[in-house]
């Protein structure tokens, strides 16, 4: 045997419970769910029953399935479009210079590091009808302050959007700010010589050297928000996203647990397909 061939041995002896221990928690879920989706999930001692195709003809054609899934579409869309263009902001106002701007670097990260549960609390009582301070603000313009947004089907999407983008944004800032202060200043003061105006040395030198940041963390939080659960269903169940549809399709009323499991299966199958197309187009991987 070559050192090369003893070499490649022995890196995979190393990467080997690694890909085991991968394998039991990642693959070994996938498949299982997989499985459930051809079965009506017995919650009883009954054995599961054998229904081939049937949960997936009953999801394509089910109207409230397409439903939600158009608005897990917007939620992901307008969620991931604003995060970033607010991170973007922030992160170019964060590389300038100014008195106490550590501080407020490190105030900015607030959102991101505090506790699920406590913010969603917080907005709650904002949010809170007649008592709350947005509503008694609202009511100042004549607003009617017993407006519950937040368990309006109507208004419930709009908030937990809002709330999506404040609270993820110091993600992106985070990440956006540090390849902005890698970017060599070479190029600036080469563009300034030229006469350059700053709106032109934004689109032809800041954008083009973030490109790859900013498509990476759309993917990352694409991916992120279309399996948005905990922030949905802790700020409003009303937002009728598609993984509040699954918790409840799988544990409300009558469990259907196999319905469910083929909703997840098609869900997989088009976030494989959409993150090999966007790593092919846009990561040009």
């Amino acid at each position: 045997m070559s050192l090369k061939e003893k070499e490649a041995k022995f890196g995979w002896k190393l990467v080997l419970p690694t890909v085991i221990l991968i394998s039991l928690l990642i693959l070994y879920p996938v498949i299982y769910n997989i499985y459930l989706s051809f079965f009506e999930v017995s919650i009883s001692d009954a054995p599961n029953k054998f229904v081939g195709l049937g949960n997936y003809r009953e999801i394509l054609t089910d109207a409230s399935f397409w439903k939600s899934f158009g608005i897990t579409i917007l939620f992901t869309f307008t969620t991931v479009v604003g995060s970033i263009l607010l991170g973007l902001g922030v992160a170019l106002l964060m590389n300038r210079e100014f008195p106490g701007r550590n501080i407020v670097r490190a105030l900015l990260l607030l959102p991101y590091v505090t506790p699920l549960i406590a913010i969603v609390f917080a907005w709650k009582y904002i949010f809170l009808p007649i008592d709350g301070p947005l509503m008694q603000f609202l009511a100042i313009f004549g607003m009617n302050p017993g407006n519950d947004f937040v368990n309006n089907p109507n208004n419930a999407f709009w908030v937990v959007s809002v709330f999506n983008i404040w609270r993820n944004f110091p993600f992106v800032y985070l990440m956006i700010l540090s390849r902005l202060q890698s970017i060599n200043s070479d190029y600036y003061e080469a563009a300034e010589i030229d006469g350059a105006s700053d709106w032109q040395k934004f689109v032809h030198i800041t954008l083009p050297e973030l490109y790859f940041v900013i498509a990476s963390v759309a993917l990352l939080r694409g991916i992120w928000n279309f399996y948005k659960f905990d922030e949905v269903y802790l700020m409003s169940k009303f937002a009728n996203t598609l993984p509040v549809y699954i918790y409840e399709k799988a544990f409300s009323g009558i469990p259907e647990q196999g319905v469910a499991a083929a909703i997840a299966t098609i869900l997989f199958v088009i976030m494989i397909s959409l993150i090999g197309l966007y790593v092919k187009k846009v990561l040009k991987w």
